[in-house]
Formats: C-alpha cells, structure tokens, sequence
C-alpha cells in the first residue's frame, strides 16, 4: 500500500471502520435491538459502499479516451449502473420482512458478495485507473466484504 496516495490510502481504510463498529456490536451484543441495529447499519453501509464503487466506474468510463469508450466501454457503463440497483434491492429485501418475513442476512450475503464481485471490475479497468488503483481496491474490498459477511452470520 505504500504506493497509494496517502489521503486516499487513508480514506479507504477510514471507510472500514464503520463496518468493523458494526461488527464488533454484533460480537457484543448479539441479540436484541442493538444487534438489530447493527445488521441494518452494515447492510445500508455495504449498500452505500457498492454503489459508490458504481459512481467510481462511471467516472472511470467517462474519462477514458474517447476511442476507448466508443469501442470497448459499453459493458462499463452498465456495470457501473448494477451496484446501484443491486444495493436498491438489497435494502429493500429485509424492510419487506413484516410482509413477506424476510430476514436481513441473505441481503447482507448478497451485499457481501457484491463487493467481491466488484473486484472482478476493477481488475478489468485497471488500465484505465490510477496506477495505484488494485492496490487500494482489492484489500478495501475484501476486508468490507468480509465484514459484511461477517454481520449475516453473527
């Protein structure tokens, strides 16, 4: 990581925090209204975190040289656009559960994968980022990733 600029390097890692917090509510109180908080606060935190890596792919795309985006980027700015409607429905899931008795966990396994599967994208426009971009993104990702995680099975 000592490639990474440090304000980004910084930020990213500020940016696990909040997922940590809500885990380590979890491995104290596993129950009751606080864990219920918590697993709510990681799936909306997941969601944010997904959909901004969405924005990030956007800008990414509409950056790159114009004989790029033309040619090549199509796919870009539909997966770009996926976060987005992925975290929609993910939050969405659980607030259904007094009418369809959703639990929270498949969506926060679904938020979980979801940010490992963003991986496969940034490995795809490495070229086009930052130099530094993989490796920034990669363990940011799955460290989130397994935080997430970590919240559905607590």
């Amino acid at each position: 990581m000592s490639n990474i600029p440090s304000f980004p390097r910084l930020l990213g890692l500020a940016g696990l925090l909040p997922q940590f917090a809500f885990v380590a509510a979890l491995l104290w109180q596993p129950e009751g209204m606080l864990a219920g908080f918590a697993k709510l606060g990681a799936l909306i935190y997941a969601a944010l975190i997904l959909s901004f890596l969405g924005g990030t792919w956007w800008g990414i795309a509409a950056s790159a040289p114009a004989a790029e985006r033309r040619k090549a980027l199509g796919w870009l700015w539909i997966a770009s656009v996926l976060p987005s409607l992925i975290a929609f429905v993910a939050i969405l899931w659980p607030l259904l559960g007094p009418l369809h008795g959703h639990s929270i966990e498949p969506a926060l396994v679904a938020m979980a994968g979801g940010l490992w599967v963003a991986l496969a994208v940034d490995l795809r426009i490495a070229a086009l980022a930052p130099p530094w971009w993989l490796q920034l993104r990669a363990p940011l990702s799955i460290f989130l990733g397994a935080a997430t995680l970590a919240a559905a099975i607590l």
